[in-house]
Formats: structure tokens, C-alpha cells, sequence
């Protein structure tokens, strides 16, 4: 089949118009789940590590953390990238990027240590952090201006879809493997070789995701050349820190620091919280089947919100959604059994319209700044590498319920940002 004719450069005013190419939606779609699924697949790992390498819930966190401090020393980097390379090749080039992370997990693996897993996830999410640097602009640059916050809703929708299928079968497939040995009766050599027995099964799963990504970089490398002009030579990184000034971009970032730290926090914990004899008393295979419920939330969630926010304002629906998972976040804390548990999984509907609402709230009017301004806001994902430490050092010291604060005040601070934001930006 032929390829459609390149798209035509938008206009070079402070709101450019979008550029209709329906093929292109259909790619970001693509990028949306893979970068999603591949990030969800965390919460599976987590469990897993955790008991192999006997680890705290505050050092089982270092999985996030790893992950997610790509986003702050990577995403202005990928700015650059995208600005220099333009969305297409920097998408092949953050591809290619992902199948090295994956690829590392063989060496980690063997190695049998906790620090190099945590070394192949850095690499992973660089490349989910340059192709979520092309796909969020590009989203909103394929289309109408005015309705780019439903358009990066619905293309969210496909990154929860990614994120509830991908823990289900990594959950058949990584916890399912659990050994009934306990690594507390083993030390040595044979500690080591039991761990690296142990992490085969991670190290399957990343090869055929590997193997995934290099089929995907090469067909994406084929559309190279779809859009005109979406390279420059301008590639000043420092020069994206200006946007900081504008008071709504700013509050902005921070609300993505705090939805990313408060949703990542929350999916870690879940298959551990559902295991409390107080909660539900799952085994650990069925609280990790729980787990694409939450995400599976998010996607149902999109779905809605994206037609939602064709009818309400999109800072009062934050401010709601926000609200509603202050309500379920006390209500489980504070309750038992199956109330704490579905309670807690509730959170993933409320949490569907948030990243896409705050990203494109703040930025609006960025106009030929947008790479820049998705680059910056990219930075503020570190949050899933601060706040969910933080929540676990929480649950080490008093337990996981009262953990759950943590992530409430980081809803309580977006409740603010959506009424601060709730009408449209003038200038």
C-alpha cells in the first residue's frame, strides 16, 4: 500500500493548526501501548525481586526509582533528539534504545545482583522516556487544536490498554514461576545460582519484548520521511527552562510529579496490599491477576473521559477526579477486606484522565515550543522514582495503609491545579 503524501508543516504562529494524518494517529496509538505495557510490567517485577533478593518495600521501590530517573536525566536530552532528528527517527532511535534495556537483563541475570537489573531498567525506560517525548506533542499536533485534550485522553486509552494486558500475562508468566525454596535458607554460591535460576523467566519475558521492539523500529524507520520540516538545528537544551515562567506550565510539571509518584506508587503496592490477611488474603499469583483491573480502570476511564472533556471543563473534571480518589484512598485506608481492596483498585478509573488533562493544561500556547515543553514535563515522571520510595519507607515504618497518605496529599495538591486551571488560557 502505498504511503499517504508527506504532511505539510504547521503554521508557524503560537497555535499552529493541526495536520490531518490519520495513519500517523494510528502509530502513536502503536507507541502509547507499548511504552505503557512495558512500564506496568514493574509492578510484576516487583513482587518477584522482592522475595528473591529479600528486600524491603522502601529497596523493592528501587525498581521505580531506577525506571523512572530516565525521565529526569533523559527527557531534555530527548528534546533535543526529537528536535534535531524529528518525531519519527527519534521514535526508531527510543525503539532501539528499549530493546538495549531489555537485551541487559540477559547480563543482570547472570550476574545475580539487585544493582545491575536496576542498571537494565535505567537503560528500558531511556528509550520509553524519548518515545514518550515524541508522542505526547504529536498527538496533539495531529489534529484540530481544540480538541487535543480529548485526543491525548484517547491516546492514553491505549497506554492503559497496554498497561492491562501486559501484568496480566507477566504476572502468569513471572510470578506463576515463583520456587517454593526460601532464599533465606540458602547463602553463597548457591544463593547466587538460585537467583539467577530464578530470574530466567524475567529475562524470556524482556527477549520477546526485545525481539518486539526491533520488528517495530524498523517499520517505523520505513516513515521516516512522513512529516516535512520537524527537524531543527536549534537543539538548546537549557533554553527549555524558560517555560518554567509561565506559572501555569509550571504547576503543571509539578502535577505531573505528583500523579506520576502518587499512580506508580499505588500499582506497586497493590499485589502486597492485597496479599494482607486484613485486606483480601490473596496468594501471590491471584493479587498479581488483580493488578490489570487497576490499569484496566484507567483504560475504561479514558475512553469516558475522552468524550467527557468534549463537554466539561477540563480543569473542573480534574478537580473532581482528584477528589474522588482522596475519597477511595481514606475509605481503604480505613477499612478491610474486600471494601480496602476494590476500594484501592477503584483508584485506576479516577486516575485515567489526569496525565493526558495536566499535560495538555499546561501546555497550551506553546505552540513551536511543544517539543521543548514535552521534554520538561517529561522531567517531572521523576516523580515515580521519588514518591513511591517514599510511600514504602512510610509502609516500613507504620504500615501499608497508612502509606496510602502519601499518595492522597499528591491527589490533594491536583484538586487545586484543576480549579487553578479550570478556564481556558487567554494569552
Amino acid at each position: 500500500m502505498a504511503l499517504a503524501p508527506t504532511v505539510a508543516p504547521a503554521p508557524t504562529n503560537t497555535q499552529p493548526q493541526g495536520v490531518d494524518a490519520p495513519d500517523l494517529r494510528i502509530f502513536v496509538f502503536g507507541l502509547f501501548f507499548i511504552f505503557g505495557g512495558i512500564t506496568s510490567l514493574n509492578d510484576v517485577i516487583i513482587p518477584k525481586l522482592k522475595g528473591l533478593f529479600e528486600l524491603s518495600y522502601a529497596q523493592a521501590m528501587l525498581v521505580q526509582s531506577a525506571f523512572f530517573a530516565a525521565y529526569f536525566i533523559m527527557s531534555l536530552p530527548g528534546a533535543a533528539i526529537v528536535k534535531r532528528f524529528g518525531y519519527m527517527r527519534s521514535a526508531a532511535i527510543g525503539l532501539l534504545t528499549m530493546t538495549a534495556g531489555c537485551l541487559m537483563f540477559i547480563p543482570a541475570s547472570q550476574s545475580g545482583q539487585f544493582p545491575v537489573f536496576l542498571l537494565a531498567l535505567f537503560v528500558l525506560a531511556s528509550g520509553v522516556t524519548l518515545v514518550q517525548v515524541v508522542a505526547n506533542p504529536l498527538i496533539s499536533l495531529l489534529g484540530p487544536p481544540l480538541t487535543a485534550h480529548s485526543r491525548l485522553t484517547f491516546a492514553q486509552a491505549f497506554n492503559s490498554l497496554g498497561t492491562t494486558i501486559f501484568p496480566f500475562f507477566g504476572a502468569i508468566i513471572i510470578l506463576g514461576g515463583l520456587a517454593t525454596v526460601d532464599p533465606a535458607t540458602l547463602g553463597g554460591a548457591a544463593l547466587e545460582a538460585y537467583r539467577t535460576a530464578e530470574t530466567q523467566v524475567v529475562v524470556r519475558t524482556y527477549l520477546g519484548l526485545a525481539a518486539a521492539l526491533v520488528i517495530i523500529a524498523a517499520v517505523v524507520w520505513t516513515r521516516r520521511d512522513r512529516l516535512a520540516n520537524d527537524r531543527s538545528d536549534d537543539v538548546s537544551i537549557t533554553r527549555a527552562f524558560d517555560l518554567l515562567k509561565r506559572q501555569r506550565f509550571a504547576l503543571g510539571a509539578a502535577c505531573i510529579f505528583l500523579y506520576v509518584g502518587a499512580e506508580v506508587a499505588i500499582g506497586s503496592l497493590i499485589v502486597n496490599y492485597l496479599m494482607r490477611p486484613e485486606v483480601m488474603g490473596l496468594a501471590e499469583l491471584d493479587a498479581g491477576k488483580h493488578l490489570p483491573l487497576y490499569w484496566g480502570g484507567a483504560l475504561v476511564g479514558r475512553f469516558i473521559g475522552a468524550f467527557l472533556l468534549r463537554l466539561v471543563s477540563p480543569g473542573k473534571l480534574l478537580a473532581t477526579v482528584a477528589a474522588v480518589a482522596i475519597a477511595l484512598l481514606a475509605l481503604s485506608a480505613n477499612s478491610g477486606g474486600t471494601i480496602a481492596g476494590w476500594t484501592l483498585l477503584g483508584i485506576g478509573l479516577f486516575n485515567s484522565i489526569m496525565f493526558p488533562t495536566i499535560f495538555s493544561l499546561a501546555s497550551e500556547g506553546l505552540g513551536k515550543r511543544a517539543a521543548e515543553g514535552s521534554g520538561l514535563i517529561c522531567v517531572a515522571i521523576v516523580g515515580g522514582a521519588i514518591i513511591p520510595p517514599l510511600t514504602g519507607a512510610v509502609a516500613d515504618v507504620t504500615s501499608l495503609q497508612m502509606a496510602l497518605m502519601v499518595p492522597a496529599l499528591c491527589y490533594a495538591v491536583i484538586a487545586g491545579y484543576g480549579l487553578y486551571a479550570r478556564k481556558p488560557l487567554t494569552h
